[in-house]
């Protein structure tokens, strides 16, 4: 089942409508998992950051040892073709994706230059103004590059985020502050994480145990262009406890507030909207 409606799909070189069959069964993506994808959004008619969406959808391929087969420029040719048949009005998650076809050594190693690539369009709404969310702590962690592919964008990570996030939604909160390998923070099940202190904002450093988002980058780069500090530094669950605000970062939701985590509450901050509003500001300047 879809998440979204109004479902497009770009396969075989031109644009179905629906939700078209694309992967075989005997695919080696269908049964050994080697899928990537990347998400990007088009809101009020406008695309922020396609172009490295695009980029990193192919460097996440090289990572899964798949051949990308597509150019990121050719690539948002195709969506933007897709996205002609929406109104400006409509919001859309943007998902390419690559797998592969064809097993090469032992049937284990994906044999080069055998991809399968399609473009899913669906409409999801935005968040509604006041949404939020709450986090808790799980058991589960994020791997380490020596463990899994945690410098791709991929389909066989997110079981494991799916772990975290069903921990979570048992005990009641809508998601996870998650642990890296040595127990600081890393990330939430399904975004990059924020914390505000003192007017300041802090995120912890990459350390090859989570993707450091394209929408993360972009806030960093519009709060410093702001003349607010930010620091990319290991922080602890404690620090998220005495911090005055957190957020939350990712393409589906750009900045999600958090109003608790655990027993810890937090008030709705002049920081979270400020990023907000900056980097709306950034997306639908002309150029």
């Amino acid at each position: 089942m879809a998440t979204g409606t109004n479902i497009r799909t770009y396969f075989d070189g031109r644009w179905h409508d629906g939700d078209l069959a694309v992967i075989r069964a005997a695919d080696h993506g269908a049964w050994l998992g080697t899928t990537v994808f990347d998400g990007a959004r088009f809101v009020d008619g406008i695309t922020p950051d396609l172009d490295k969406h695009c980029a990193r959808l192919n460097a996440s391929a090289r990572a899964l040892m798949i051949t990308p087969t597509v150019e990121p420029k050719q690539m948002e040719a195709i969506v933007r073709e897709g996205l002609a048949a929406y109104p400006s009005s409509a919001a859309i998650y943007i998902r390419p994706m690559y797998w592969a076809l064809d097993g090469g050594d032992l049937g284990v190693l994906p044999k080069e230059g055998s991809t399968g690539f399609a473009i899913s369009l669906e409409e999801i709404p935005m968040p509604p103004e006041g949404f939020s969310t709450t986090l808790c702590r799980t058991r589960f962690r994020r791997p380490v590059l020596e463990d899994a592919v945690v410098n791709a964008k991929a389909g066989c990570l997110y079981p494991n985020n799916a772990r975290m996030l069903k921990e979570a939604r048992d005990r009641g909160f809508g998601n996870a502050l998650v642990a890296d390998a040595l127990g600081n923070v890393a990330e939430t099940a399904t975004a990059n994480v924020f914390a505000v202190k003192d007017g300041e904002v802090f995120t912890p450093i990459p350390n090859s145990t989570f993707l450091a988002g394209i929408t993360r980058a972009r806030h960093i780069k519009n709060l410093r262009v702001a003349g607010i500090a930010v620091h990319e530094t290991v922080i602890t669950f404690d620090d998220f406890h005495a911090a005055d605000e957190v957020f939350l970062s990712g393409n589906l939701m750009k900045v999600t507030p958090v109003s608790a985590f655990e027993d810890t509450q937090y008030r709705p901050g002049p920081m979270t909207e400020k990023v907000r509003q900056l980097y709306w500001d950034w997306a639908q300047t002309p150029g």
